[in-house]
């Protein structure tokens, strides 16, 4: 593989570029008019614009990206995550031109995000499931709907099954809610995703987010490396990710990370994947498959020692995967605190121009940003503007490390989520371990 054309920005676009250039690959950066700043862009060996500001006209244009990779002469493309990662006619399109696509194959991606056929493929997989309808729920037959929410049991959770980013959801606990609720979901869904199919499972009260990462070759190979804890949530936004998750046994990381695994084997599946699973009371229930590089990769880089990224193009140039099951060892903690231009209560953006930037150091401490003194943050994108995470032997020295860290980083000019890390690093349940997905809400409802 001889160039990568990086269909991203931000922050995954230069650690993507990084990684091309430890292989010894030459890489191009696309960006939008708005993004010409950019560290990756910069940094690049080549760089192309590919559209005004609007993400419509430049990220998520995929001819405009297409051609780049043509005038440039790319021999592949890497999708980072979000825009058009998880797009399968993208990655038909990308194969399709002559190109390699750093990801799974269109199949893959197309059976993973639609959740119905997806929890179809993991219960053939013997990857344990949350108790639903087993299939969309029927649009014209109330009777069978109803009774199938009986035979769940309420709380119910229904579901757009082309749904994402916590969109396309909703709660019902009795019978009497449940038709109007459907049709409202469904109505949603339709509006939202192009999409009205829905489809029920059973509401878990107080779950944890517990993920197992991935990554399986064209060889017939697949290995798990562990799992993360990405529990503490606002908004269904990851705030807070750390590896490995509290309170899991080595012998539960064992068998529902080879589940994992063995699933990625009978799909045929390629390249970097995590399994999303809800964790109560012990037991793992499977609700989705994200079929791209997380945001959270770190720590599991962290505490594994494995390239993720240098992994996801090593299995798109055909090579075997580097590591076997018995190499993936997880050693020691890490955790990840997303910062985001933002205000910390309210949750609205904070675009602007940076003053002062400062990094964090010390032992243990990386820093993952785009950014620097004088950026001017658009308000075009999501607002995160960096990662930071730390790694310790322990979990207590990964989370003094990161309140250091935390004290220590300096974005000064706008507004930022600096002061809501600091305090859910240093709230006693936290750092106690194990909280559900809806703490970090209750305990910010509550000051």
């Amino acid at each position: 593989m001889q160039k990568i054309l990086i269909a991203n920005r931000g922050e995954i676009a230069l650690r993507i570029l990084r990684a091309c250039r430890e292989l010894g690959i030459r890489s191009v950066a696309v960006h939008s008019a708005a993004d010409r700043e950019l560290k990756h862009v910069r940094l690049a060996d080549e760089s192309v614009c590919i559209g005004p500001n609007n993400v419509r006209d430049s990220y998520l244009n995929i001819p405009a990206i297409i051609a780049a990779a043509e005038v440039t002469d790319s021999t592949a493309i890497h999708p980072g995550y979000g825009f058009l990662s998880e797009n399968a006619d993208f990655a038909e399109r990308v194969e399709q031109s002559g190109f390699v696509f750093i990801g799974p194959r269109a199949e893959s991606i197309r059976t993973m995000g639609d959740k119905v056929s997806a929890i179809r493929a993991m219960k053939e997989a013997g990857v344990p499931c949350v108790p639903g309808s087993n299939g969309p729920v029927p649009d014209d037959d109330p009777d069978e709907t109803l009774r199938i929410a009986s035979e769940i049991g309420y709380p119910i959770m229904i579901k757009a099954a082309s749904g994402g980013g916590g969109r396309g959801m909703r709660v019902v606990r009795s019978e009497a809610a449940l038709l109007n609720a459907v049709s409202l979901t469904r109505g949603e869904a339709e509006n939202a995703f192009g999409d009205g199919t829905v489809y029920m499972e059973k509401y878990l009260e107080k779950p944890r987010h517990i993920e197992v990462q991935v990554l399986a070759d064209h060889h017939g190979n697949a290995i798990h490396l562990g799992e993360r804890d990405c529990s503490m949530q606002r908004r269904h936004q990851k705030v807070v990710e750390e590896a490995p998750a509290p309170g899991i046994t080595e012998a539960q990381r064992r068998d529902i990370g080879e589940r994992c695994a063995e699933a990625c084997r009978q799909m045929g599946y390629r390249g970097a994947g995590t399994f999303e699973f809800l964790y109560e009371n012990g037991e793992f229930y499977f609700i989705e498959m994200n079929t791209r590089i997380q945001v959270e990769h770190p720590v599991t880089e962290m505490v594994t020692g494995c390239d993720l990224v240098a992994e996801q193009i090593r299995i798109a140039s055909g090579e075997p995967l580097s590591w076997r099951q018995e190499d993936i060892q997880v050693r020691g903690h890490a955790v990840e605190c997303r910062i985001n231009a933002e205000d910390p209560k309210t949750l609205m953006p904070c675009p602007g121009t940076i003053d002062h930037f400062h990094a964090p150091g010390g032992p243990g401490v990386r820093v993952d940003s785009h950014v620097y003194t004088g950026y001017a943050v658009p308000p075009y994108f999501d607002s995160m503007i960096g990662k930071l995470i730390t790694h310790g032997p322990s979990r207590d020295s990964a989370l003094a490390r990161m309140r250091t860290a935390l004290s220590e980083i300096v974005v000064s000019g706008i507004g930022t989520n600096i002061s809501l890390q600091q305090e859910i690093i240093g709230d006693a349940a936290f750092r106690a371990g194990g909280t559900d997905i809806h703490y970090l809400e209750k305990k910010l409802a509550l000051d």
